[in-house]
Parts: structure tokens; C-alpha cells; sequence
């Protein structure tokens, strides 16, 4: 479990399961910069018997808040190198959006994987019109290396996006 000030990032528990299955397949929170396919509940619940959405290639977290609702979530998995991670999130509620809970969780997920892991590199994706996704790369010290033109085909649309990364020696740097 990882805290901060506004949110908890920690794992997905059985408890959890039915709210977490219901937010993440209700379409219309996805917005424009997310697919609009989706896992049925049966799949998701085999899934999560089998490894709680934890595996060599891939962790997911919930994220928190000080009230214990979960308001998003955030993974990272294999990348292209075994040095390289890649991280999502996901905002539920675009009502909660500009609060910083994704910006903290990227943090504390950032620290986490440095901190525990011999990564070199995490990298984010986010596409280029998605100013609170651009925002939270920012924000937690990643900077843009460029657009992958047309890679996502998301709601009837090829999108570009863009690659963000942030280094080791960048991340130490930032904390001293």
C-alpha cells in the first residue's frame, strides 16, 4: 500500500471486486481517450481469482481516497525493454478531475518503482489533446520524447499519441 496526503494506491481485494468491475466498464466516464472495449464481469473475476491483476507483466492498483472510495486506477507493465515500464491511470469520475489523485498516485507509483525495482526508464502515453493526461507526465517529471502517429484505434478513430519518459539518474535528481 502506498500513501499519500490525498489518496491510497494499493492493490484490488475481494471486497472490492463488483464496484471495481462496475466503474471500470461504465463506458461513459472512458471519455475520448479511452477504448470503449470491455472485459465481461465473468472474465474479470477469473482473472482476478486467478492473480488479483498481478503478474510479471503487468500490476494494477486502485487508487483511493481519504474516504476509502476508489477513484481510479493505475498499472504499469512490460514495456519494450526488460529495463523500461510503462504506467496507466485512470480517473473514474470526471467530476474529481484537477484534485491531484492521479498526479499523487503517478508519484507514489513513480517512487515505488524506482525505489523497489532496478528499472531504468518508466514511460507514460497519453494522447496529445489530453491536457490533464499531458499534465500528470508533467507534473511527476516526465518530458514528451515524441508522437507515435496513429498507434491507438480508440472510438472509431486512429489517435496519435504521445511518449513520455522519465529516467533514473532524472528521478534521483529530482530528489535531492
Amino acid at each position: 500500500m502506498l500513501k499519500g496526503q490525498l489518496c491510497t494506491v494499493r492493490h484490488l481485494v475481494t471486497a472490492d471486486l463488483n464496484t471495481f468491475i462496475a466503474l471500470v466498464n461504465d463506458l461513459p466516464s472512458r471519455g475520448d481517450y479511452f477504448s470503449t472495449h470491455f472485459k465481461s464481469p465473468e472474465t474479470m473475476r477469473k482473472e482476478f481469482m486467478t492473480n488479483s491483476f498481478v503478474s510479471e507483466d503487468s500490476e494494477l492498483f486502485v487508487i483511493e481516497d481519504a474516504l476509502h472510495h476508489i477513484v481510479g486506477v493505475i498499472t504499469h507493465f512490460k514495456s519494450r525493454t526488460p529495463t523500461t515500464r510503462e504506467i496507466g491511470y485512470r480517473l473514474f469520475e470526471t467530476k474529481l478531475a484537477g484534485h491531484g489523485y492521479v498526479t499523487e498516485a503517478c508519484r507514489l507509483l513513480v517512487d515505488y518503482l524506482f525505489s523497489v525495482y532496478q528499472y531504468h526508464r518508466l514511460e507514460l502515453l497519453s494522447a496529445p489533446e489530453n491536457v490533464a493526461s499531458v499534465r500528470v507526465a508533467q507534473k511527476c517529471g516526465f518530458r514528451a520524447e515524441g508522437t507515435l502517429r496513429q498507434a491507438f484505434f480508440i472510438n472509431g478513430r486512429y489517435q496519435d499519441v504521445t511518449v513520455f519518459s522519465l529516467l533514473r539518474p532524472e528521478w534521483e535528481a529530482g530528489r535531492l
